[in-house]
């Protein structure tokens, strides 16, 4: 079955999810094959000419790139007086993989996502992996100034409070490191890898925090990083009630 076949299976009978994609993107797609392959989830994957795997991962990986580079343009023009620093952390405060899911949810993608054995409602980050991927797609159907346009006027501009994200902290495994040399406490972090048994060809990471020797947060994520940063949420959250 080749990806359009399976695309129209799926959606035909749902004249109106079609219909959904274009008031999402607010064009008719020019190449649809593009879009089509961005709501492929690795579960769904199909064959290709010469042996090539067809799913939305190549797709993200791209649209990842371009949206960071979109939202440094935005920040950057919306922001002409702050430093490099602080652009950095609200960059990374709009695309971090948990506001990502919640913006794909907003748009309506997990209405879109095919999936033979993924319930999308159940994996992490399938929505903003979605999200990414239909950026990618749109950059390569119509370039970086349309893809723009959509990215400021349909997501950011509409779901991003800019002035609540300058109020919210994200970088959680920073702050604790802080409070923990300020109060001469030793702190480390411990983070393995184990693989989750909802989809074993991508590992999960978890985390724990410990101060002098006492377990003070967990956490998991698809990146050591993401892990080590819930852990760090937990027992700043927890400190932050007693000592903070």
């Amino acid at each position: 079955m080749d990806v359009t076949t399976l695309f129209f299976r799926i959606f035909y009978p749902k004249r109106k999810a079609y219909q959904k994609l274009i008031d999402i993107l607010g064009y008719i797609p020019r190449h649809w094959h593009l879009y089509e392959t961005a709501f492929i989830h690795r579960s769904a994957s199909q064959s290709g000419k010469g042996g090539s795997v067809i799913n939305n991962e190549r797709l993200e990986f791209l649209g990842d790139a371009v949206l960071d580079a979109i939202v440094a343009d935005y920040l950057y023009v919306r922001y002409p007086s702050m430093d490099e620093g602080f652009l950095s952390k609200m960059r990374s405060k709009i695309v971090k993989r948990n506001q990502l899911n919640i913006l794909a949810f907003e748009l309506g993608l997990d209405q879109l996502i095919i999936s033979t054995s993924f319930h999308v409602n159940g994996g992490k980050y399938v929505c903003g992996n979605a999200l990414e991927a239909l950026i990618g797609a749109m950059y390569l159907d119509r370039g970086y100034n349309k893809t723009r346009a959509f990215v400021i006027n349909r997501i950011l501009n509409r779901y991003i409070n800019l002035t609540e994200l300058e109020k919210t902290e994200t970088d959680f495994k920073s702050r604790i490191i802080e409070w923990a040399q300020k109060q001469h406490n030793t702190i480390n972090f411990d983070c393995r890898e184990v693989q989750p048994s909802n989809d074993p060809t991508h590992p999960l990471f978890v985390a724990e925090v410990y101060i002098d020797g006492q377990m003070a947060g967990t956490g998991e994520g698809f990146s050591k990083k993401e892990a080590e940063q819930r852990a760090a949420e937990m027992a700043y959250d927890s400190l932050n009630k007693h000592l903070l």
